[in-house]
């Protein structure tokens, strides 16, 4: 029987196929060719996909007008593609043969998911039933001779249909393409948020977010000060959303947000060239964004737990040397940068801290301070070098120790300092105030003042002679509105020092507000 069979597979005549393919034209250009297997047909350029699309159908369309009826006699195109019927089975024997086939013969059309093709073959009513998406255009019949009319001739080599079609069997239906069926899913930040998330009014939230940041993608021009309110809506939501869930990672996302919230704002004040609530006086400052200063308020932090000498004049001194050498416990230093800190005696102090071992020079600290800016000193802070894990007293990199270090000099500098020849207390005070302001230069993080203990552990005097330091700032146009109770001083910096500032961080608020 299987001989039989095989050799009346060989008597059968293969099935046509032909294929109608959209392909780019050239790079560079939406312009696409539309191409079709026959010989006869030339290629197509249309300017756009669309249009390519719509010729390729149209062309497809017009061969299954034109084809012949499928044959009765021919057997499966689909062979050579290994169709679901054809592949081999796993005990490995192979389906391929002639009985695996059933049902009339079929002109069959398939096309990609993508649209980038469409193949028109013969094969049988099964292979077409268990090919994806296949659709049948028209199936062979069975017809008698006497029964058959005579084509009448419309044209060269111009196929023409019988008007009476009787089918040889029931034709299988073909089987459609699996279909994705997903539930909809409300996303935010390639986070799922879960339909059962409680309370609605967060859920509904993240939702409006979602679609709210996606729309902002879409935008032709960024608007900071829009994605800084979203990013604080976000952090809000997902601080809530780690409270009801539990989930640790959303309280990172949370923070990670508000830092965003930060940074957009703090360009938005750069780009605008001023403080974005139009409540301060335009600023541009030395240190542009608030990474920059936490980092000098690290600094000042560090020098204030681990100076190795007492009194202003020697925390003043390790603060610069610090800012100095802080990425790799050494730099270069000259007399200019040491003699311009109001000291009353520089060469002692650097004494002393060789003395103890805080500094290590190559010389004596009278080399020091005759040095040149031609022919600098190198000085080492063993205390400051990269542990051996590699990791430092501060989190800050090499690109961001100059910036810090210049803007203390910046400050400590200023000419109306050394114009009143203000004290190195003065001048720590000054530098102090700069890192302990809001935005609009007000002292304190809610300008409502910064309290005495915490004043006085980063400036080491007395509450009098802090008033007297206070006054000497007055007078150098650094302060304005100062007041000194038992417990905060309270008071504005000018606008001539305002960009010498590092706004604080508040709770709740930007440091541009």
């Amino acid at each position: 029987m299987t001989q039989a069979a095989v050799s009346e597979l060989d008597e059968r005549v293969p099935g046509r196929r032909w294929t109608v393919r959209l392909d780019a034209a050239s790079r560079g250009s939406a312009a696409v060719r539309v191409s079709c297997s026959r010989p006869a047909c030339a290629d197509q350029r249309l300017p756009s996909a669309a249009a390519g699309r719509a010729a390729a159908i149209a062309h497809l369309k017009a061969h299954l007008r034109a084809a012949p009826a499928p044959r009765a006699g021919a057997y499966c195109a689909c062979r050579a593609e290994g169709c679901h019927t054809h592949l081999p089975d796993t005990d490995r024997h192979v389906r391929s043969e002639p009985w695996r086939c059933g049902g009339p013969v079929v002109l069959a059309v398939i096309t990609d998911r993508e649209g980038r093709w469409w193949q028109a073959m013969e094969c049988c009513s099964r292979c077409a039933a268990a090919t994806p998406g296949a659709k049948t255009a028209a199936t062979s019949q069975v017809l008698k001779a006497a029964d058959r009319p005579a084509p009448v001739a419309t044209g060269t080599n111009v196929p023409q249909f019988y008007d009476r079609q009787v089918a040889a069997g029931p034709v299988p239906a073909p089987r459609s393409a699996p279909a994705r069926r997903r539930p909809p899913q409300a996303k935010i930040a390639q986070r799922v948020i879960p339909h059962d998330l409680r309370p609605v009014a967060l859920r509904d939230e993240l939702v409006e977010l979602g679609d709210l940041f996606r729309a902002y993608q879409q935008c032709d021009e960024p608007d900071l000060a829009l994605l800084a309110d979203l990013q604080e809506r976000k952090a809000r939501a997902f601080t809530t959303w780690a409270d009801v869930s539990g989930i640790v990672s959303l309280r990172l996302d949370a923070r990670r947000a508000e830092q965003a919230a930060d940074a957009a704002r703090l360009q938005h004040q750069q780009r605008t060239g001023g403080i974005t609530d139009g409540e301060g006086p335009t600023v541009a400052r030395l240190l542009t964004v608030a990474t920059q200063w936490d980092h000098a308020r690290s600094v000042l932090a560090h020098v204030a737990d681990h100076a190795p000498l007492p009194g202003p004049e020697a925390r003043l001194l390790v603060l610069m040397l610090a800012l100095r050498t802080a990425h790799t416990g050494s730099g270069n230093l000259v007399g200019q940068d040491l003699t311009g800190l109001g000291l009353t005696d520089p060469e002692d102090l650097i004494e002393k801290l060789t003395g103890c071992g805080w500094l290590e020079l190559p010389g004596t600290a009278g080399d020091l301070l005759a040095s040149r800016p031609e022919n600098p000193t190198p000085i080492t802070v063993p205390s400051l070098a990269p542990r051996e894990d590699g990791t430092g007293q501060f989190t800050f990199g090499k690109k961001m120790r100059p910036k810090l270090s210049g803007w203390a000099q910046k400050v400590v500098s200023d000419k109306k300092l050394r114009k009143t020849k203000a004290t190195a207390s003065t001048r720590l005070l000054a530098l102090t105030l700069a890192t302990q302001t809001n935005a609009s230069g007000r002292l304190g993080p809610d300008g409502h003042g910064i309290a005495l203990n915490v004043l006085t552990a980063r400036v080491p005097v007395d509450a009098g002679e802090l008033k007297h330091l206070a006054d000497q700032l007055t007078a150098a146009d650094w302060l304005t509105d100062v007041r000194l109770t038992d417990t905060h001083l309270t008071g504005q910096l000018t606008d001539r020092v305002l960009p010498l500032s590092c706004a604080l961080r508040v709770p709740g608020t930007h440091p541009s507000e």
